[in-house]
């Protein structure tokens, strides 16, 4: 089944537009793509988008290792670079401390019709276009040295279904505490 989408480049592209209107919808349903709810999570006074962040990447990880426990996927890890993580670290943490959102949470608030959104829409669309045009200049001189293809599992040195657990009950602990301690 997944070799046949493989190989169907619209088939791709509807799937991948369908899922962006689904995370949309979910992230508008959870309120997240509201600019008081970001801005007290930054406060640490509202943990609604913490729990949001936590519950997803539980979910990704146990999705992920299922499917590629069941040979679905090969995962392919790409090189990590100190020096572009920090650029971009950097970039992306300016661009939120200005906005007040992140990438996923103002095309929400966009679709949602926020007026602010529209100009960090803007914003994302514009620097996105400049990435592009700069990567092939700057990918030599800052992706030269590298820590090269890098996981948790590799640092860790852990078996892979060990890491899953320990990161679960971990996550699932951390959601419980901060559902008992937001009340």
């Amino acid at each position: 089944m997944l070799s046949q989408i493989r190989k169907k480049k619209y088939l791709q592209l509807l799937i991948g537009f369908l899922i962006g209107i689904t995370f949309g919808f979910l992230l508008q349903k959870g309120n997240v793509t509201e600019y008081n709810v970001i801005i007290n999570q930054l406060l640490l006074k509202d943990f609604t988008m913490f729990k949001i962040i936590l519950s997803a990447i539980l979910t990704g990880m146990i999705g992920i290792h299922t499917l590629k426990k069941l040979g679905y996927i090969d995962l392919k890890p790409k090189p990590s670079y100190i020096k572009t993580i920090l650029i971009g670290g950097l970039i992306f943490g300016a661009g939120f401390a200005i906005l007040g959102y992140c990438p996923g949470t103002v095309a929400g608030a966009f679709g949602s019709g926020s007026i602010d959104a529209f100009f960090g829409m803007i914003g994302l669309i514009l620097g996105a276009g400049i990435f592009a045009s700069i990567y092939p200049k700057v990918k030599n001189k800052y992706m030269k040295k590298g820590l090269g293809k890098v996981t948790i599992l590799d640092i860790t040195n852990t078996h892979p279904l060990s890491s899953l657990s320990i990161f679960t009950i971990s996550i699932i602990i951390i959601l419980y505490l901060l559902e008992i301690l937001g009340k």
